[in-house]
């Protein structure tokens, strides 16, 4: 671990730090998340089998790698996947016996030194069928790439829609057919795509490696509307697989495939030879410089995070472990505390960082009169404040970091009285429309309408990712279970019946469970509501490599705020 520094003497803008790591509270807050992040790493551990052993096993029986193995031969040598939406499906289908990771597998990773989108069908579940989260996920990952420009490489290994649920897969703007509609759409943008074919592409599947720019395929692998049995159900004609579909038919035949590959390992060694050859088009116009290591230790952030609501941190403390050279120019320092603004670089890009702030903080209003306010929440001034500081960023071409720790928006007579609902719409409506690349990292709570106002997933986050500690929902799970405990409590009495003391304590217990496994961060993972569960200690290389993505989309659309609430 990198020493603490104590005093800003080194920079003048370096943030002060003012923690002790050789408290008892820190110390104990660091076991807790050293605990947490373990846990999620096991599990991911786990995710990673996809299938499991024996499923492996039988795809290398067809002397075919799995979707992994090809993934690892196709990166650069020394790095890794950035893996997106792992979670996927986690807990759902269980009565089909699961899909982990909805059997399919997505990230951003480094080809020849380029960012490449990867979506990659995970054959060893469910022979790579599309469940409802799969179709969701592979358009989830074609909208980042969509969003950032990013060159997309298809590694196709699926037996088509997952047939029991077809009627949730097939139909809607964002199932199925939806892929096909943004390979079009990525194609007129300018947007390279590979696809190679590499086991069974099948039915109206096969339209996703035909409308990409290249298109390779693999001996043994099949490419047809329909198969054989059904082929002979539907016409009577009896044909085999390879005649019907196989990769010497589409290559000297049908002309639909580009590249016929003996193997896997020769089909991937195709797809780095073309990429290499690949030209570099214009990026976006986001200032970035030399990259500079932050002062502080990234590991101190798991002792200065506070899991319990009722503690609080100093958000400053988290931003200097994550910001280059541990600098940052704080705006409106003085105002609107609870929510801290200020401009920073992270990984040489100049980046606005609007976060909140989990400490109490003193404020004077208008009159003169001093008041305490409420650590993570939002009070008038901190919207109005953020608000401004936002419509800054996309004067000024600035991307835009959320950090995320809230409540919600203060709630009471004085705060009505003072306009929070004009002031959250003003922050709100900016949020809506930056035209600047946004980021959102949730480390705590993220409650109702600040969750919102924090550039939550209904306002197009280039990405959202959150700390294992992340809590997600329209309340807290305290406040929610009192809340239903009531409502539940009044419609029983209505029906004649009177709860004593221990049913109404199970009855709290029972719905604060059902909330607070609603809450958990692997919850909304598992419905691709969050990109991906992070590492407290990765959250800076997580932020690069999500800026990285959004400098290759050089298109800024002109920024206007529409009508302010004044």
């Amino acid at each position: 671990m990198k020493p603490t520094s104590t005093s800003s003497s080194i920079h003048p803008n370096v943030i002060e730090t003012r923690i002790d790591p050789t408290s008892a509270r820190f110390e104990k807050n660091m076991r807790a998340m050293a605990e947490l992040v373990t846990r999620i790493r096991n599990e991911e551990d786990e995710l990673t089998q996809g299938g499991g052993s024996k499923a492996i096993e039988a795809q290398h029986a067809k002397k075919r790698l799995t979707a992994r193995e090809r993934i690892a031969l196709l990166l650069d040598p020394g790095t890794e996947l950035f893996e997106l939406g792992i979670y996927a499906a986690n807990g759902m289908y269980e009565e089909w016996g699961g899909a982990p990771s909805a059997g399919v597998i997505t990230g951003l990773a480094k080809i020849h030194a380029r960012t490449f989108m990867i979506i990659a069908n995970d054959a060893t579940v469910k022979a790579g069928a599309f469940f409802p989260m799969t179709a969701k996920k592979v358009i989830r990952a074609q909208n980042i790439a969509l969003d950032n420009h990013i060159p997309t490489i298809y590694l196709v290994d699926s037996a088509g829609v997952f047939l029991p649920l077809q009627e949730d897969v097939f139909p809607d703007t964002d199932d199925f057919g939806r892929v096909f509609r943004n390979n079009a759409v990525m194609s007129a943008k300018g947007i390279p795509q590979i696809a190679a074919i590499m086991g069974m592409c099948v039915a109206g599947g096969g339209y996703l490696p035909v409308m990409c720019d290249h298109v390779l395929m693999t001996d043994g692998s099949g490419l047809f509307l329909a198969g054989p049995a059904l082929v002979q159900a539907a016409i009577g004609q009896k044909v085999s697989a390879e005649e019907l579909g196989g990769a010497e038919m589409h290559s000297a035949i049908s002309g639909t495939v580009d590249y016929h590959e003996p193997t896997d390992e020769a089909c991937i060694t195709r797809i780095r030879s073309l990429v290499e050859k690949m030209g570099a088009r214009q990026r976006a116009p986001f200032d970035r410089i030399d990259t500079e290591e932050p002062v502080y230790a990234a590991e101190e952030l798991y002792g200065i995070y506070e899991s319990d609501p009722a503690k609080p941190y100093d958000m400053k403390e988290v931003i200097a472990r994550i910001v280059d050279g541990s600098r940052w120019d704080e705006y409106r320092p003085e105002y609107g505390k609870t929510l801290v603004c200020g401009f920073a670089r992270i990984g040489g890009y100049a980046v606005g960082i609007v976060a909140n702030q989990p400490s109490h903080q003193q404020q004077t209003d208008e009159q003169g009169h001093k008041r305490l306010e409420f650590g993570r929440v939002i009070y008038t001034e901190s919207a109005e404040k953020a608000a401004r500081f936002i419509m800054d960023c996309n004067q000024n071409l600035v991307p835009l970091i959320f950090l995320h720790d809230v409540n919600g928006f203060m709630v009471g007579r004085d705060a009505e009285w003072s306009g929070i609902i004009k002031a959250g719409a003003k922050m709100v409506s900016a949020v809506s429309n930056s035209v600047v690349p946004k980021i959102a990292v949730i480390l705590g709570g993220s409650f109702g309408a600040g969750h919102y106002a924090m550039c939550g997933k209904a306002y197009d986050p280039r990405f959202l990712f959150a700390w294992p500690t992340a809590r997600y929902a329209v309340m807290s799970g305290d406040s929610a279970a009192g809340t239903l405990v009531e409502i539940k409590i009044r419609q029983l009495e209505r029906g004649g019946k009177k709860l004593s003391d221990e049913e109404r304590k199970q009855l709290c217990e029972s719905v604060k469970e059902t909330y607070d496994r609603q809450t958990d961060p692997r919850y909304g993972a598992a419905r691709l509501w969050i990109d991906a569960i992070i590492d407290p200690l990765d959250t800076r290389d997580a932020i690069i490599a999500a800026l990285a993505a959004a400098s290759l989309n050089p298109d800024v659309p002109k920024f206007s705020v529409g009508v302010l609430q004044t």
